[in-house]
């Protein structure tokens, strides 16, 4: 669904409006033979957690060269919803930074409470206040009774293609994406706050993706979702295949007379000269925001270590935490409800901490994949002074694991 937001200066602001579902049916990892291990929840995104929504805004408008508070603009709004939008019950939860380089609002109060106390929102880095001060609004204002609210808002930088600094982020992209979200299949790719993302050294944005423990394990889910904007293109592997050294010429470039203004772009090619591959001396630059859900009966102390284990997926595809990136991590169980109640005390249930070894590589495993089908869903995109993020050619892709004989058999048409 697109719709128009008519701003402040009379320009036009095509906006896709708080869309979950893949309705553009974009191809995911797994259909390009890309082999993981583990096995998926039924929709393998994040909403496999029963109750759990997503909804995003997608501000895209303009082209050519930076005008600040004009364009051109590549950015949006992406919200999880715990419980859903009929729910206010907090969920226990705990956070991690890998490496500071970045903000992740409300988690003062996760550390001392040991609750998430509503949505957790990502978009742009400039965006964080604006977004904090709109989820407020609508906390409240589906909740009256609410006395303060401290809502989780992360973010990436997407100053390279959009206008960062023109705070094209408003209020009611906020509303829309929360008073949009929805269970089942969840939009992947340049979408939300990961409209104008690149990630190693390719097109980034939202990637999501889900493990299901056998019954022997206690048959939960553990989904996970990304905003990814974080590493090189050197540095990226894809089941253990150095895949960027293979796929060469595909370098961010601009596509202008003139190269990009903004100063941390400068040494970018123009798009019309021959690149090289990746080299090894790339800084490790950007960030990535990771969401971890499952419906385990986990207390805050032992999300505390599931959190942490997204690390060990990110590191799978090659990060370094470099120190200009933003890695941080939130995670929360949407078992035991009502445990945030007042009463004088309170019957929980907690996985045993020998049974939670699943749930680790759940998360590993889910971490490494929503990664993945960030990278596949994102198509090229051009954005502000021309600067071009090539998506991940799926071809090559194929080719590349091929040689490294590690091209998996491809799903059946459905």
């Amino acid at each position: 669904m697109i719709r128009l937001v008519r701003l402040a200066a009379g320009t036009m602001l095509a906006v896709l409006a708080a869309v979950p579902l893949c309705a553009q049916g974009k191809t995911r990892a797994r259909d390009l033979g890309v082999p993981f291990d583990g096995t998926p929840g039924p929709l393998n995104a994040i909403t496999d957690i029963a109750g759990l929504e997503v909804g995003h805004t997608t501000l895209i408008s303009g082209e050519g060269r930076l005008r600040v508070g004009t364009g051109p603009v590549r950015t949006g709004v992406t919200a999880i919803l715990p419980r859903g939008k009929r729910s206010s019950d907090p969920v226990f939860a705990a956070w991690f930074s890998l490496n500071g380089n970045g903000e992740m609002t409300g988690t003062t109060w996760i550390d001392e409470g040991g609750f998430l106390e509503g949505p957790v929102l990502i978009t742009n880095t400039h965006s964080v206040g604006v977004v904090r001060d709109a989820t407020i609004q609508w906390m409240v204002r589906n909740n009256p009774a609410i006395l303060w609210a401290l809502p989780v808002v992360a973010e990436t930088f997407d100053g390279p293609l959009n206008d960062i600094n023109g705070f094209h982020v408003k209020p009611e992209h906020v509303f829309s994406a929360l008073d949009g979200a929805r269970g089942g299949a969840v939009d992947e790719g340049s979408v939300g706050g990961g409209t104008g993302m690149m990630c190693n050294g390719f097109k980034g944005g939202i990637g999501t993706s889900s493990r299901r423990l056998t019954a022997e394990q206690g048959g939960y889910t553990v989904g996970v979702l990304v905003q990814c904007n974080y590493g090189s293109q050197y540095n990226l592997r894809i089941a253990g295949v150095p895949v960027a050294r293979e796929i060469t010429g595909m370098r961010p470039c601009y596509e202008g007379a003139e190269p990009p203004s903004q100063p941390y772009m400068r040494g970018v090619p123009r798009c019309a000269t021959p690149t090289a591959s990746a080299r090894g001396d790339e800084r490790d630059l950007g960030s990535i925001i990771i969401v971890v859900a499952t419906d385990a009966p986990l207390l805050p102390h032992q999300l505390e270590r599931v959190v942490r284990r997204a690390a060990l997926g990110l590191a799978r595809e090659g990060s370094i935490a470099g120190n200009g990136s933003g890695d941080i991590f939130v995670a929360f169980s949407t078992a035991n409800p009502g445990a945030a109640r007042d009463t004088a005390s309170v019957a929980l249930t907690m996985l045993p901490n020998d049974r939670i070894d699943p749930v680790f590589q759940g998360t590993v495993q889910a971490t490494e994949e929503a990664i993945t089908n960030a990278m596949v869903a994102a198509r090229s995109m051009s954005g502000a002074d021309g600067l071009r993020a090539y998506g991940l050619p799926h071809d090559r892709l194929r080719e590349v694991l091929a040689k490294y004989n590690r091209l998996a058999p491809t799903p059946a048409p459905r």
